[in-house]
């Protein structure tokens, strides 16, 4: 007899897995108000969530920023930038995998899909750009839009999904996620990183966001927030139109004889007949 189990322990603290997300994104009624609320939000389409994931969960993956090497880090330092990402190639804890795991599973990138409309959204396992993102005192993002392109793909970076993990903290310190109408240069609304809340915003034209004042943070205390990215092909309806079903290398005698036929017609119709024969074949009006 299999056992499953139901539940998830790391560093001894257990989960019940089927409580790692909240289960209330299977409920079409939920999923409905989110739609609407993303549709509506000011200046550009977004959805704020609170709660979303086991706060377990999330204050192991806030433990193992902790524990992440030095050398996993990268710095990225500039005018209007001054922040931390992990590399794509180190190794992340285990309750930060699971939560990677999870945003990029199947039954999670539908729900965002559905949120946001953008169906057939894709994954990127090795987090280019997203990961672990942690600034420090003196940090800061200018207002910007994220890159258009996967460097290594070249798919369409349609969205990211934020997750933070800073309980308790202080307006006063900076850092709030300002979101910027571009049209009047200003900030129209805001995100705390406080622990919990998670952020869905679209790569459009004019989704400007950033944190640009440094950050007055206290000795030890950090800005730590999860990203992943999702992608879309951008010739994906090209290469539908475009599908083929199985090619077998020998063809009956029948088809060889049909397909002999057919090149022979097609020399003899004139091309615009052969169109309108195709198209009437198709449905086409």
């Amino acid at each position: 007899m299999t056992h499953w189990a139901d539940s998830l322990t790391i560093r001894g603290k257990t989960m019940p897995l089927d409580a790692l997300v909240d289960p209330c994104i299977d409920d079409p009624q939920y999923r409905q108000r989110l739609k609407q609320q993303f549709k509506q939000a000011r200046p550009f389409p977004h959805l704020r969530l609170q709660d979303l994931f086991h706060p377990q969960l999330l204050e192991l993956v806030r433990e193992e920023f902790d524990l992440f090497p030095s050398r996993g880090w990268r710095n990225f330092s500039s005018d209007q930038e001054q922040t931390f990402r992990s590399r794509p190639d180190a190794g992340l804890g285990p309750a930060s995998r699971i939560y990677f795991n999870l945003v990029n599973s199947h039954a999670f990138v539908e729900f965002l899909g559905d949120i946001s409309g953008m169906p057939h959204l894709i994954v990127d396992r090795t987090l280019f750009g997203g990961g672990l993102h942690e600034s420090r005192s003196g940090g800061k993002f200018g207002i910007h839009r994220d890159f258009d392109r996967h460097a290594e793909t070249g798919l369409r970076n349609e969205m990211v999904f934020l997750t933070y993990l800073n309980p308790g903290w202080n307006p006063d310190w900076g850092g709030a996620l300002e979101l910027w109408d571009a049209a009047t240069q200003r900030a129209e609304a805001n995100v705390l990183p406080e622990l919990g809340v998670s952020l869905l915003m679209p790569n459009r034209h004019d989704s400007y966001h950033g944190h640009p004042e440094p950050m007055q943070l206290p000795d030890g205390v950090r800005r730590r927030s999860l990203a992943s990215y999702y992608y879309s092909n951008a010739h994906r309806h090209e290469h539908r139109a475009a599908a083929r079903t199985t090619a077998f290398l020998h063809q009956s005698r029948g088809h060889a004889m049909r397909s002999s036929a057919l090149r022979i017609a097609r020399q003899w119709t004139p091309p615009a007949l052969w169109d309108l024969m195709r198209r009437a074949r198709n449905g086409v009006r």
